[in-house]
């Protein structure tokens, strides 16, 4: 018998539950779904566009603001914004020290090698929290858009993202109340997007500079079968890098910009981020801005070939791993068919310039854009996964060797880089002391000789060997890699059977029961919650009409009437004194209403305009 799902509140039949593909970026991130009715990816759209800024902001009595609204607090309260959550993902302090000088908000260093922290007021968030958070909002703009429940869902990581890093974002998204059915590569995905009808074997080089990471992957795609072959890559390198690169220059010009407040360097970089996007649509003009600085009246400048500059070490270590990666994979420029370039960052002209020039024979791939092309990869990969179709199949590789440690400090690596994946690999040991009945298996992660060189992902210890003299054990210890890159570690004696087994749990991650006590907080402060979520969700609608409505003004003002400008704006200002008021949910969301119902009618009425001109000279 076929159950039907009836939404009670509303007495429609429900649909059901959609499988969607995430795109978790440094940036901004995006969320997409294969349409049933026409079987294609599609990126999920609300009235705040596709893309969500990977912002959050932490308000007093509120709870936290994800995407435009949150990133305005960049300037206004840069110590309450969280950006570039996606560079703390799996790391230590020690390992994102170096990042705090270029972050307005507080990274605490507890002298552990647990995972970095960020305070906000008396709270304390790890990386793992805030991308939670992010996540969440990307499944409630889906459900909101579709009107269906998503809880499954695919998302996507850079493919230099180590063991920690991917264990970190599968736990963001349970945290978010997601069923993360694959940790899919970047590259891979953007591959899924242009390669679904190739029928010809081809490889192809991915070339993805994002926000905040970088990967060159390339691959074999026939018939449906996408092999990665090689990946290459850099997990702090991107566009903000650039930015930073733009920003430091300005003030290596500028003395009286060398020691900024939090605000004010915030509004520096926002602008160096501009400066890029405006000389990368225009290459031949010349931007310009001010700022005021310790009441002091500063006026910035850049031209391209300032930009070029600025940029150049950045492109160039991403042409370093684009021939380390043709090493691996036992290529020359020449035998690459195709290049696709993916990231937002790779509007930046010079790095089409730089493709063309290394693959002279080739089409440089940009026509789909370049900030959507994951995401709607992994809604395809979503859509495989969810059994919807079969004519996709991804074999995709570990990006970093996998061993123990061995007698000396040194790595013995059981899984290299760029195998397979999924793979099993098993290899025997054996006992140095005479009745020796423990041996301590240490796992690491990385290319150096000696473990103290790469990154150590877990250890256990293998008890009750017999005791037997040295050399007499034969212990096999075997490596288990799945589909997401996750990996299980087995030690057994194969003359007693003793054996132990664990999931590998990076030091840099949360572990299963903290995890567990997350969720169980969350449902158990629920009901408390429901109050304040319905006043923020007034909050939220508020700010979002009021962030379109002003665009709303900027664009179309040349065809409004004087009147119709004037009491927008009175509108506007009336929501926004009762924001700042805290007034009630009722109070506000009445407000809303007569600004939605005062707009309407010219926004109409410019539509019918738009779309007059669109069909001007073509018949119907």
């Amino acid at each position: 018998m076929a159950k039907i799902k009836i939404d009670i509140a509303s007495g429609k039949v429900a649909k059901a539950a959609v499988v969607v593909g995430i795109d978790l970026g440094t940036t901004n991130s995006l969320v997409a779904y294969v349409n049933p009715e026409t079987n294609q990816p599609e990126i999920i759209v609300d009235e705040m566009g596709s893309l969500v800024p990977s912002v959050i902001g932490f308000q007093p009595g509120q709870l936290p603001q994800v995407g435009y609204i949150a990133k305005e607090g960049l300037i206004a309260s840069p110590d309450r914004t969280i950006y570039s959550v996606k560079r703390l993902l799996g790391r230590s302090y020690k390992d994102v020290s170096d990042v705090q000088s270029f972050l307005s908000y507080r990274i605490i260093d507890d002298e552990t090698d647990a995972l970095v922290k960020v305070m906000i007021d008396d709270a304390f968030y790890n990386p793992i929290e805030l991308s939670a958070i992010i996540l969440k909002s990307l499944k409630q703009k889906a459900e909101k858009a579709l009107g269906a429940d998503v809880n499954q869902a695919v998302i996507t990581v850079p493919a230099y993202f180590n063991d920690a890093q991917r264990q970190a974002t599968r736990d963001a998204g349970k945290l978010a109340g997601l069923d993360v059915l694959r940790i899919l590569n970047e590259p891979t995905a953007a591959s899924l997007s242009y390669g679904l009808n190739s029928t010809e074997a081809e490889r192809v080089l991915v070339y993805d500079l994002g926000g905040g990471t970088f990967d060159v992957s390339i691959l074999t795609i026939e018939e449906g079968v996408f092999e990665v072959l090689a990946t290459k890559g850099d997990t702090v390198l991107g566009g903000d890098d650039i930015d930073r690169a733009v920003l430091q220059f300005w003030i290596s010009e500028q003395e009286v910009l060398q020691g900024l407040d939090a605000g004010d360097r915030q509004k520096l970089r926002l602008m160096a981020e501009s400066a890029k996007i405006e000389l990368s649509g225009d290459p031949e003009s010349v931007y310009t801005n001010n700022i005021i600085v310790g009441g002091v009246s500063v006026d910035l400048t850049l031209d391209y070939s300032q930009l070029q500059a600025a940029a150049n070490p950045i492109l160039q270590k991403t042409q370093y791993c684009i021939a380390a990666a043709l090493k691996d994979a036992h290529l020359k420029e020449s035998d690459i068919q195709a290049v696709v370039m993916v990231g937002g960052s790779t509007r930046y002209p010079e790095i089409y310039k730089l493709l063309t020039a290394l693959f002279p024979h080739v089409q440089v791939n940009n026509q789909i854009n370049p900030d959507e092309v994951v995401a709607l990869g992994a809604a395809i990969e979503a859509d495989v996964l969810a059994g919807n179709r079969k004519d996709v199949l991804l074999l995709d590789v570990t990006p970093l060797s996998l061993g123990i440690e061995t007698a000396g400090g040194l790595m013995d690596v059981l899984i290299p880089r760029n195998s397979k994946i999924p793979a099993r690999v098993g290899r025997e040991y054996t006992t140095s002391i005479d009745g020796q009945v423990n041996m301590k298996i240490a796992v690491f992660q990385g290319e150096r000789e000696m473990v103290a060189e790469n990154r150590k992902l877990g250890e256990f210890i293998l008890k009750g060997i017999p005791a037997m003299p040295a050399g007499f054990p034969k212990i096999e210890v075997s490596f288990a890699i799945d589909a997401n890159g996750m990996l299980q570690v087995r030690a057994k004696e194969l003359r007693s059977n003793v054996s132990q087994e664990i999931d590998i749990t990076p030091q840099y991650g949360l572990t299963d029961a903290q995890v567990e006590q997350m969720l169980l907080d969350g449902f158990q402060f629920a009901q408390s919650d429901v109050q304040l979520r319905m006043q923020q969700e007034a909050v939220n609608e508020a700010q979002q009409l009021i962030y379109l409505a002003k665009r709303f003004l900027d664009k179309n003002g040349g065809m409004m009437s004087q009147e119709e400008i004037e009491g927008t704006k009175q509108r506007i200002e009336d929501l926004e004194r009762l924001l700042q008021s805290q007034a009630s949910k009722d109070e506000i969301l009445a407000a809303v209403t007569g600004l939605n119902d005062y707009t309407r009618p010219f926004a109409e009425r410019l539509m019918d305009v738009a779309v007059a001109s669109a069909l001007k000279g073509k018949g119907i």
